[in-house]
């Protein structure tokens, strides 16, 4: 299955010392070697990095790693394939426009049988994930507008999921670069920095870094990821089926489904 990783942060902030760790399960510490991207919102702009290469390996990620880009919204993913064939179409996350602005979407897990009906908004490439992000803007585009309070379009993402999740594996971050949505059916985790910062050293990789030393006493910046990164921090562990939308670098509204509750 494939990793994901997100930030949301109060600050601009940059992602090189998560994004070293996840990297390195790209075809090195673990089996996620069929391609990458990351998305970074700078302003209603997105910057971002595809490739269909292992990311251990990848000079593009290198680049990455080694050159700060501070954002407040990032998302990233690396990819075992098991729907689509290995090519940078089929590389997360998957990027559209709706109402004025970019929305970035990243999903590992597989439905069974997915079919979405025909919308809008078509794949460019053969994944399950990039139909369901399809999918998702479609109704969304249907059902809601510009102007829909925060908490409809929250709402309608919370019961798309669910209904999602009940087809298989699922788990999703999204963001219009305003906020980040998360939902989690196996296995997330979640970690929140903020004053007195300490150090942390990356599970995959030799590094350390001293956050104190790379932060202001106000910066709060949460890390969102499949598996937890680091060997000496406490990461708080989603249920199955919770969901959470964070903004600024905390949760501003979160729920946990009853279908994960009957379970």
């Amino acid at each position: 299955m494939c990793e994901l990783l997100a930030m949301s942060a109060n600050t601009p902030t940059d992602l090189c010392f998560s994004f070293t760790g996840l990297t390195r399960r790209g075809g090195d510490t673990g089996p996620h070697k069929d391609g990458w991207g990351v998305a970074f919102y700078e302003g209603k702009g997105v910057r971002s990095f595809h490739d269909a290469d292992a990311s251990a390996n990848s000079r593009i990620a290198e680049v990455v790693q080694t050159h700060p880009i501070k954002s407040e919204v990032a998302i990233c993913h690396i990819r075992q394939a098991n729907v689509g064939e290995i090519c940078l179409a089929n590389t997360h996350p998957f990027i559209r426009e709706l109402w004025g602005r970019y929305w970035v979407f990243a999903h590992n897990g597989q439905l069974t049988g997915f079919r979405p009906e025909p919308g809008f908004y078509e794949p460019v490439g053969d994944t399950d994930s990039e139909a369901l992000f399809c999918d998702i803007l479609n109704h969304l585009r249907s059902h809601c507008s510009r102007d829909t309070p925060l908490e409809d379009v929250v709402a309608r993402l919370v019961s798309l999921s669910q209904a999602y999740a009940s087809e298989g594996v699922f788990n999703l971050l999204l963001s219009n670069g305003d906020w980040l949505f998360t939902y989690c059916t196996p296995k997330m985790a979640s970690i929140t920095r903020r004053a007195p910062f300490g150090p942390a050293r990356l599970k995959d990789a030799d590094v350390t870094v001293d956050f104190e030393s790379e932060t202001t006493p106000n910066d709060i910046v949460s890390v969102i990821v499949t598996e937890p990164l680091t060997t000496d921090e406490k990461w708080d562990v989603y249920q199955p089926g919770e969901w959470r939308l964070w903004k600024n670098g905390e949760v501003v509204m979160s729920g946990l489904t009853k279908q994960a509750q009957a379970g």
